[in-house]
């Protein structure tokens, strides 16, 4: 049954990159997220291998790692039966409506762009255009589904709000083309810190691997990641400022259990900070156990994963093409 596109729910649309990992942080701030609101809204969710290429990949590397995102995003529960899931690079309209909205955006937007300056600085070696313009790629997978939510941490709120900007724009110049995105934030609204150093957002380019823990770690490695994690000289598992280890541990289980913070306090009064740890690395291992199984049983049948692909890269072309067509027509490209 293909997905329908209907005027009661708003079409969200969302990706993710396929680095080969998804940390605690890209599943808790996005992935969790996106199984919990297939029934609220017309879901498009999409392994974002276009925008992987601004940094250097190996092309074998690439394609597996995208494979197995994909497997990862149907394991964590995205039904592609009431969602469309697909491979980017399998929809051309994407990198088409790319061009057209490049003559729609102004390059100081993008200078401005705080991704831009920090991957910039990241990658020294390799400042390429499409590091400069992947915003507007970004806009493309946004618009071209006619999005009206788009589920974001902070840190990509700028984009959604350049998006805003070149939807306004054309809209102003063509009529009523794009719907306007808003921001989805998650219902946490926290970002889920490193576990060495809890000033730092949890990165899976971390240079150093015990600062995230990764939905496919072995169960052994997640809790020795927690075990290592830095916390403060106190004792008393409590949320209080000064105390940014324990406080990023505590918003984890309570991620992971539902409880409330007061309710953890409670839970491990006359406990210590190893105790505490120690559970919430066998909550987060026990947690991923099943999603893990799923992954392997799906990635042993990697025909069967590419069908699911082709068939979600099906649905999406449909809606991707109708947006695109309607551009063309608007600015005159015979």
């Amino acid at each position: 049954m293909e997905p329908s596109v209907t005027e009661k729910k708003k079409i969200v649309l969302s990706g993710i990159q396929p680095s080969g990992l998804i940390t605690i942080g890209n599943y808790l701030g996005a992935v969790k997220t996106w199984s919990e609101i297939q029934e609220k809204y017309n879901c498009v969710f999409m392994i974002a291998n276009l925008h992987a290429t601004t940094v250097r990949q190996d092309p074998a590397v690439l394609r597996k790692n995208t494979l197995e995102a994909f497997a990862v995003l149907l394991a964590c529960g995205i039904d592609p039966e009431r969602s469309i899931v697909f491979i980017q690079s399998h929809v051309p309209a994407h990198a088409e409506l790319t061009w057209a909205l490049s003559c729609y955006t102004q390059f100081g937007e993008l200078s401005r762009m705080t991704q831009f300056k920090d991957k910039s600085a990241r990658y020294a070696d390799n400042i390429n255009a499409g590091l400069f313009n992947y915003p507007v790629l970004m806009a493309s997978d946004i618009l071209l589904y006619q999005a009206g939510l788009v589920p974001v941490g902070e840190d990509q709120k700028q984009h959604v709000e350049l998006t805003r900007d070149i939807a306004g724009r054309f809209n102003g110049l063509y009529g009523n083309v794009f719907t306007m995105p808003e921001c989805l934030f998650p219902k946490a609204g926290k970002r889920i810190m490193s576990l060495q150093d809890p000033a730092k957002k949890m990165s899976k380019s971390d240079p150093n691997p015990k600062g995230y823990a990764a939905l496919l770690d072995d169960r052994d490695v997640i809790i020795k990641k927690f075990k290592s994690a830095v916390t403060d000289s106190e004792t008393a598992v409590r949320f209080a400022e000064g105390k940014a280890g324990i406080n990023n541990l505590m918003g984890i289980y309570s991620a992971f259990t539902g409880k409330s913070y007061e309710e953890i306090e409670a839970e491990f009064a006359g406990h210590g900070y190893g105790d505490f740890k120690l559970a919430v690395g066998e909550t987060v291992a026990d947690a991923f156990a099943p999603i893990k199984a799923e992954y392997a049983r799906l990635m042993d049948d990697k025909e069967y994963l590419k069908k699911l692909a082709a068939e979600g890269a099906e649905k999406a072309n449909r809606i991707a093409r109708r947006t695109l067509d309607k551009v063309y027509r608007k600015i005159g490209y015979l």
